[in-house]
């Protein structure tokens, strides 16, 4: 069977990181006997400049007729100043454009990278193993927003804003996934304060009487973020809004040692979804060979298990990519005493080898 996969490297490390993910993928198509396509495409600041336009149309319909799409990054500071759309906001087209609605995040502690955690040893013996579920396409990003002048002089505001479908429509995908993980999911809010999660709340314990082996809490944010680094053991599928699951999720890949290992999948209705590390673009390490693009090639085999139900392929990029660490080798963001530094190409040579 044939798999067609629109590449989109973007901007600063994006280039790096995507090859060895595509390298990795063609040697799975050897091992697994699979056809995988690829076909590049600009999205980000590098499409603004050549088209300018962070998401030309082309780029969305190419997507929208293909099997899933691998993302590395966008943006950086040579757009900061850009009049027009800034490459972000070709992101949060995408999403919408594809009706991607769920974002999931795994932040997981390798075994052999607990020297490379922040926490303390007697925290991260625990372990950490947590799915963090993001809504993707409502709240305060996709609010209403503007500007005016008042007394206090220029005024800006965001609106956050949630439907009941909006909840209940991520709510099942966190529910569905806590099945098949502990059975426990934390839903994170500001119900003392928002209106928006006092109806995610009500609307999360609606939903939850038709999964009566799911247990569901809830947790307000700032306990969620402090709870994260006391004790991240305790979680296992955390599921929030847009804002809060972006700056969580962030925060749990940091608790796990480097942002540079941590996947995510952006999933809607259909099996089409757009993959992609949760880092950004990184422009003062692009072209140095030191981007560490692990979470890039751990983005393909959430790609394979969640786009291409292709199980054991994915397993085998995760394997893969445990030999490599467990035999001691690391980029320059994980690396420590007594390991063996390579850059990015070479991690990528070394996971392509052992699947």
């Amino acid at each position: 069977m044939k798999y067609n996969i629109v590449v989109l490297p973007g901007d600063g490390i994006g280039p790096e990181i995507t090859n060895e993910a595509v390298k990795v993928l063609n040697n799975v198509s050897k091992r697994f006997n699979k056809q995988f396509d690829f076909k590049y495409l600009d999205m980000g600041g590098i499409a603004i400049d050549k088209f300018n336009d962070p998401l030309p149309k082309n780029t969305i319909g190419e997507c929208l007729s293909s099997d899933s799409v691998l993302l590395g990054a966008v943006g950086g500071p040579k757009w900061d100043n850009y009049s027009g759309e800034r490459p972000e906001k070709g992101l949060l087209k995408l999403r919408s454009s594809l009706k991607l609605f769920s974002n999931l995040r795994p932040a997981v502690l390798h075994e052999s990278l607990k020297d490379a955690c922040v926490l303390k040893p007697e925290i991260a013996n625990k372990g950490i193993d947590i799915m963090v579920i993001r809504e993707l396409t409502g709240g305060i990003y996709f609010g209403e927003r503007g500007r005016k002048n008042t007394e206090m002089g220029e005024t800006a505001w965001d609106t956050e804003a949630y439907s009941f479908e909006e909840i209940n429509r991520i709510a099942k995908v966190a529910f569905e996934i806590a099945a098949k993980r502990k059975k426990k999911i934390v839903s994170v809010d500001k119900a003392n304060v928002l209106e928006s999660s006092r109806l995610w709340r009500e609307t999360l314990i609606s939903i939850s009487k038709n999964y009566p082996d799911i247990e569901l809490s809830h947790m307000y944010v700032d306990n969620a973020a402090m709870q994260i680094v006391k004790d991240p053991s305790q979680f296992d599928v955390l599921l929030t809004s847009n804002m809060f699951g972006d700056i969580l999720s962030d925060e749990a890949s940091q608790v796990t040692g480097s942002i540079g290992m941590l996947p995510s999948a952006s999933l809607g209705v259909t099996s089409l979804g757009v993959y992609e590390p949760i880092h950004g673009s990184a422009p003062d390490i692009a072209g140095q060979n030191i981007a560490n693009p692990i979470a890039t090639i751990l983005s393909v085999a959430m790609m394979l298990k969640y786009s291409f139900d292709l199980k054991e392929e994915s397993n085998a990029i995760e394997s893969a990519v445990s030999k490599v660490l467990n035999s001691g080798y690391r980029t320059p963001d994980i690396y420590t005493e007594n390991t063996k530094k390579v850059g990015t190409a070479e991690m990528g040579n070394l996971i392509a080898e052992n699947i």
